[in-house]
C-alpha cells in the first residue's frame, strides 16, 4: 500500500450524505473527504449551506439546497448526483427534525411535517438513488438511540422507528445486488441543537445537563464518534446488514 492508499483509503469512492450542511451530517462529510471520497450533500437551511460551502473542500465537497419533503427536488438531487458523480458508492441519509410536542399539544400538521422529513424522505430519497448506487455499496440511515425515550417526542420517537423498520426491509430487498443497508442510532450528541429544533441556550444547557445524568458514560458523545461509526457501517462492516448499531454511552442498555 502506497502513502497515499494509506492516508486516503476511500479515494475514488463517491458518496451522498443527506442533512449533511451541520452537525453529524457535516462531521460525516468532513471524514470522507478527509480519507479521499467525493461528496454530494444536501441541506435546507441557506446559512447553513454557506457555512458548509466555506468550510468544506469545494472540489470534493458538493454542498445542495435540497428538501426531502418535496418530490421535484428528491428527483433533482438524483439528475445532480448522476451528473457529478455518475454512480455512488455510500449514501448516508442523515437528515432528520425533531419538535417536543405532548399528547395535549400535538397537531396533525406537526406529525405530518416530522414523518414528511424523518420517514418519508427518507424512504424516496432511498428509492431515488438505489438506481445510482454501484453493486456492493452500502447505504446508512441516521435513526436514534429510542429504547428510553422522553415525553413529548412521540411524532419523532414513531417516524424514527418507522425508518429503523424499513431499513431493515430494504436490507432484504437489496440483497440480489449485495448492497448493505444499516442504521447508527446515536443518543446524546453534542451539536448545536442537540438534536431538537428551536432551543433556547438555555434549554440546550438543560439538554446538555440531562444527557450527562442519564449516560453511563457521563458525557455527550460527539459528532465525529457518530460518523467513525457511520463510516465503519459503510465501508468496514462489509459482513453486516440490516443491523442498527447503537452509539450512546451506554444510554439504551441502562447501564446505570
Amino acid at each position: 500500500m502506497t502513502e497515499n492508499e494509506s492516508s486516503k483509503p476511500l479515494a475514488g469512492k463517491k458518496a451522498v450524505v443527506t442533512g449533511g450542511t451541520h452537525g453529524m451530517g457535516l462531521a460525516i462529510v468532513q471524514t470522507l473527504v478527509d480519507r479521499g471520497a467525493e461528496v454530494v450533500l444536501t441541506g435546507r437551511n441557506e446559512a447553513g449551506i454557506e457555512q458548509a460551502r466555506a468550510e468544506l473542500d469545494q472540489v470534493a465537497a458538493h454542498v445542495v439546497r435540497s428538501d426531502v419533503t418535496k418530490q421535484a427536488d428528491i428527483d433533482d438531487l438524483g439528475h445532480l448526483v448522476e451528473d457529478r458523480l455518475g454512480g455512488i458508492d455510500y449514501l448516508f441519509v442523515n437528515h432528520g427534525i425533531a419538535e417536543f410536542q405532548t399528547l395535549e399539544e400535538a397537531t396533525v400538521e406537526h406529525w405530518d411535517r416530522v414523518f414528511d422529513v424523518n420517514a418519508k424522505g427518507a424512504f424516496f430519497t432511498v428509492q431515488r438513488l438505489a438506481p445510482l448506487i454501484r453493486d456492493n455499496g452500502s447505504i446508512v440511515f441516521t435513526t436514534v438511540s429510542n429504547d428510553r425515550i422522553f415525553p413529548g417526542l412521540s411524532a419523532y420517537s414513531a417516524a424514527k422507528e418507522a425508518v429503523r423498520a424499513f431499513a431493515k426491509v430494504l436490507a432484504a430487498e437489496l440483497l440480489p445486488r449485495n448492497i448493505r443497508v444499516n442504521a447508527v442510532a446515536p443518543g446524546f450528541i453534542l451539536t448545536p441543537s442537540m438534536g431538537v429544533a428551536e432551543l433556547t441556550e438555555q434549554q440546550r444547557e438543560e439538554f446538555i445537563r440531562d444527557g450527562k445524568a442519564t449516560t453511563p458514560m457521563g458525557r455527550p458523545g460527539t459528532v465525529h464518534e457518530v460518523a467513525a461509526a457511520a463510516l465503519y457501517l459503510a465501508a468496514d462492516a462489509t459482513f453486516t446488514t440490516g443491523t442498527e448499531l447503537i452509539v450512546d454511552g451506554g444510554f439504551a442498555q441502562g447501564l446505570s
